[in-house]
């Protein structure tokens, strides 16, 4: 079985959804710390031609909190992200179909940050057709002060894979020798989806999903989501990948 395990994001970029499509079963990750300057409640948009951040606002509380103790700020305003995304894609080929799933998700009205991400993830999913089972890392019986390489090895052992696929940005993190004396192959996902027009400006890459959708037909996601290679650990990895 091949296995990958990444954190919880809101609307993350392709290669996310790659990694589900290439794996027999996906872990998600919610007994992990919220980290402020990482991913996990913001991403990438096209605004005028540029890349901008649009972000889910997170109650202040401890930074010693796992993602699954977090929630939504009392005064995130739904309605604000909502009309940033209008804005911008209004004249994109399939904007009707992606807002419904995008609104369908921040609309959603769970507090909980792991719950209300964990959501938008499985929505996206059902929108781009794959059904690769996701596991939530709590939900495995482990030891889960384990760290890093350590807590991955322990999570494919327990749930029986023999192959994990990481985001080759992740290379610096694992060692293919203490996966491969632990009988598990270590391979990376090499991203490399198509460029594609986005209202005649010059192209933008690795934006939010929400990006992908709104200018690509359901046969292209599909064809994209198979863009990527998969490498062993002593293969280099793509310029720019990450």
């Amino acid at each position: 079985m091949k296995l990958s395990i990444m954190q919880p994001y809101f609307f993350p970029y392709i290669g996310y959804f790659q990694l589900l499509r290439a794996a027999d079963m996906f872990v998600v990750y919610d007994n992990i710390k919220y980290t402020k300057k990482g991913w996990i409640n913001r991403n990438r948009y096209l605004r005028q031609g540029q890349a901008a951040d649009f972000t889910v606002p997170i109650k202040g509380d401890s930074d010693f909190l796992d993602v699954r103790q977090r929630e939504l700020a009392p005064d995130f305003s739904r309605g604000r992200l909502l009309n940033q995304i209008r804005e911008a894609y209004r004249k994109a080929p399939y904007y009707g179909d992606t807002l419904a799933l995008f609104e369908k998700t921040v609309l959603n009205p769970e507090i909980n940050l792991f719950r209300f991400i964990y959501f938008s993830i499985q929505e996206i999913c059902n929108y781009l057709n794959i059904r690769t089972p996701i596991v939530i890392s709590s939900d495995i019986e482990i030891d889960h002060s384990l760290k890093s390489q350590d807590k991955v090895i322990a999570i494919c052992k327990k749930l029986g894979a023999h192959t994990y696929i990481n985001p080759s940005g992740g290379r610096e993190l694992y060692s293919g020798s203490s996966f491969a004396s632990a009988g598990i192959e270590l391979l990376f996902l090499n991203s490399k989806a198509s460029a594609y027009p986005q209202l005649g400006n010059e192209f933008v890459p690795r934006l939010s999903i929400v990006d992908v959708m709104m200018f690509n037909s359901p046969a292209a996601l599909e064809h994209m989501l198979t863009e990527f290679e998969l490498v062993s650990s002593d293969q280099p990895c793509l310029i720019g990948e990450n």
